[in-house]
């Protein structure tokens, strides 16, 4: 049996300040609250594309493997004109700009066709071997991908990327990144195939809209395996 993701559904932060980073997203980047609980804001465009989870909790964060999110959008410029005036944008490249929001949240904004604005474009992560780690992504359903912009090793799912930068991953004790999500057909058979491939199971999480399997991936990075359930009917 083999992991089959078919798209990057959303990546989960931990937060000191999840309601202003919540703010910033639905002010400046077109995006809405999808839900609100006690424990987690979830934020997006589009509940069914990719979408920001904002989890609560005790700061400071450290930044560890997650350099950025960036978020795909048919007209940068027009993206831009909704930042605040005074926020420091870097233009690493024609088509691109990344952004400090608050507590270790950096975001970026990528210039591609997309049918839905602020859907998901790819995931940067820190790794102390690029390549070994892209390969290493393969036994987790990722596809093999050319490189990114700058060069980076990227491994592809539904369209969107996780791009592997060189740097220090570490093992943070309060790490800002919680987990990558990846949407499939049945958690179930995700639950079989990482017991098939020997690969740590972290937990599962039966909930009112999914069912979700966490895995261990490379360099501590955990992944979620979501699948929608018939009664999903986040807006």
């Amino acid at each position: 049996m083999a992991l089959n993701p078919r798209t990057l559904d959303h990546v989960a932060y931990w937060l000191e300040n999840r309601d202003a980073v919540a703010d910033f997203a639905v002010a400046h980047l077109g995006m809405h609250v999808i839900e609100h609980t006690d424990r987690f804001t979830l934020v997006g465009a589009d509940a069914r594309r990719g979408k920001l989870t904002l989890f609560a909790a005790e700061g400071p964060r450290e930044r560890g493997a997650l350099e950025h999110v960036a978020l795909r959008v048919n007209d940068l410029n027009a993206a831009l004109s909704l930042l605040p005036a005074r926020l420091e944008v870097d233009r690493p490249r024609d088509g691109e700009a990344y952004f400090d929001v608050r507590d270790g949240v950096r975001l970026g904004l990528v210039e591609a066709e997309t049918d839905s604005d602020y859907d998901l474009d790819h995931v940067a992560l820190r790794s102390h071997d690029p390549e070994a780690t892209a390969a290493e992504y393969a036994s987790y359903g990722f596809r093999a991908a050319p490189p990114g912009p700058a060069g980076c090793p990227r491994v592809e799912i539904g369209g969107a990327w996780l791009e592997l930068q060189p740097g220090e991953p570490g093992v943070p004790d309060r790490p800002l990144l919680n987990h990558v999500a990846v949407l499939v057909e049945s958690a179930e058979e995700h639950i079989a195939a990482a017991r098939d491939l020997g690969i740590e199971i972290d937990d599962v999480v039966d909930a009112k809209n999914t069912l979700a399997v966490f895995l261990q991936g490379p360099e501590h990075v955990r992944i979620e395996y979501v699948e929608h359930k018939p009664t999903f009917s986040l807006t």
